[in-house]
């Protein structure tokens, strides 16, 4: 039997009624295309490859990878990679050559989320949905509103590409191991008005990465770099990074990139 290794942040989810949860968010036709990240011991991957003609792993584990390969079923693709390292968006163009959805899902490891996260949105043009379960922390911060204290860089980031929502809360009884924080499944979906470009995306990093430098700083202060070309009111002087809601961010990015290409 394979145990968690903890260097992978692996915890194996063997609630049956939370599996079968999750798999009907994830609403497997038989022609979506899905990869799973971290399959672990199969709880989602079985029933997923149920309702599928085709499913893709991906296992950064090699005993793992040599545990998929060994089952020999139907469908099912084993591939050996980092997730944080993998093309999502050339995965997602070869998939959809065929008819049907491109669908990332999986139970993200905990040490790796927030960077995974960020890769992922490189892809965002290809994939239709992500369904992921989380540590709750994480998705709460994923799907704060601005003005709330958990509305961060995450927040304003990720919700500029998709909209998400929070789905299910799973406690840590859930797992083997049992994790010490609680976890979440969040969907995500990209934003079909996404219209920021490469040059914009850019600035949106830089802007916010900024903003939220220091918390408890007023913009006038972490942003004093950029007040020139953003046009900020003496309100939003006043205000804290977490009061400006993304569209506003998103205005501040195009400024900034139309300024840097002047």
């Amino acid at each position: 039997m394979h145990r968690a290794r903890k260097r992978f942040g692996q915890n194996f989810l063997q609630d049956n009624g939370i599996i079968y949860a999750i798999v009907a968010l994830i609403n497997p036709a038989a022609d979506t295309h899905i990869i799973e990240i971290g399959p672990g011991l199969g709880a989602l991957t079985r029933p997923l490859l149920a309702n599928l003609e085709h499913l893709d792993l991906l296992e950064i584990d090699r005993d793992l990878v040599a545990y998929w390969q060994q089952q020999n079923l139907q469908g099912l693709n084993v591939i050996e990679g980092d997730a944080l390292q993998f093309d999502f968006s050339e995965w997602a163009k070869q998939r959809a050559s065929h008819q049907g959805q491109c669908k990332v899902v999986g139970n993200l490891p905990y040490n790796i989320s927030s960077p995974l996260l960020f890769h992922l949105v490189s892809a965002a043009r290809q994939i239709d949905e992500q369904v992921f379960m989380l540590q709750a922390e994480v998705v709460e911060r994923m799907v704060a509103p601005a003005g709330s204290s958990d509305f961060s860089r995450l927040s304003v980031m990720l919700q500029a590409r998709y909209h998400m929502e929070q789905v299910l809360e799973v406690p840590p009884e859930a797992f083997e191991p049992q994790p010490k924080v609680n976890s979440a499944v969040v969907r995500m979906i990209p934003r079909a008005d996404f219209d920021l470009s490469a040059q914009e995306w850019s600035a949106l990093e830089t802007i916010v990465a900024s903003a939220f430098a220091q918390r408890r700083k007023m913009l006038r202060t972490n942003l004093q770099t950029y007040a020139n070309f953003l046009s900020l009111s003496e309100e939003e002087l006043k205000s804290r990074a977490q009061d400006i809601t993304v569209d506003r961010y998103i205005s501040w990015a195009k400024l900034l990139a139309n300024a840097s290409s002047a």
